[in-house]
């Protein structure tokens, strides 16, 4: 093989239409686009139209809603954990958090936190320091020995003070049968009128 017998495949390489060169090439006059008008022109239609009839993306129903701001947690199962329990990654003395699985690579980065799943089953008698736990994870943990306690998203700390700031303070009602600090005077009986002399 020579560098000069080297080509293509065959069909990798096409012809240039040449546009508009006489009615006899079948691609003079309006080369190969139709009429005048919008779809003669560069850029063509709007993009989805068709013809005035109802379009293709408003006669399908919409469903659902994506959150352009989502809060991502780690879920994570009783069974990955007791693979890494058995992997000695994780130390049964020292709560599991998300720092210790990140640091033990068990996930890769913290996000927003650690949601506790119950698929699997864990022997091991672990402490864990959660924001999420579903009823059948700590009825599992706790089945085994350990604890669960839930922590509350950061988001939700931050809130609250703002949240306990803004609400107003309930004042206290009197109860019933007690009588009112401040009362108001009674008003004064009108004296009876003389009757009028017929």
């Amino acid at each position: 093989m020579r560098l000069n017998q080297i080509s293509d495949n065959e069909g990798a390489r096409r012809p240039r239409k040449r546009l508009g060169r006489g009615i006899g090439s079948g691609l003079g006059k309006t080369a190969g686009r139709g009429g005048k008008g919008q779809t003669a022109r560069s850029g063509g239609a709007k993009a989805g139209f068709e013809g005035g009839q109802m379009p293709i993306y408003r006669r399908l129903p919409k469903r659902g809603f994506n959150n352009p701001f989502p809060v991502e947690y780690n879920e994570i199962n009783l069974g990955r954990i007791q693979q890494a329990f058995d992997a000695k990654k994780i130390d049964a003395g020292q709560p599991v958090t998300i720092d210790s699985l990140v640091k033990a690579g068990v996930v890769s980065k913290p996000r927003a936190g650690l949601r506790l799943l119950g698929s699997g089953e864990l022997k091991a008698k672990l402490a864990f320091e959660v924001h999420y736990a579903s009823k059948g994870a700590i009825a599992a943990v706790e089945k085994a020995g350990g604890s669960v306690k839930v922590l509350r998203p950061a988001k939700a700390e931050a809130e609250a003070p703002a949240r306990e700031a803004k609400a107003p303070k309930a004042e206290a009602k009197p109860a019933k049968g007690e009588a009112k600090a401040e009362e108001k005077p009674a008003k004064a009986k009108k004296e009876d009128k003389p009757a009028k002399a017929k």
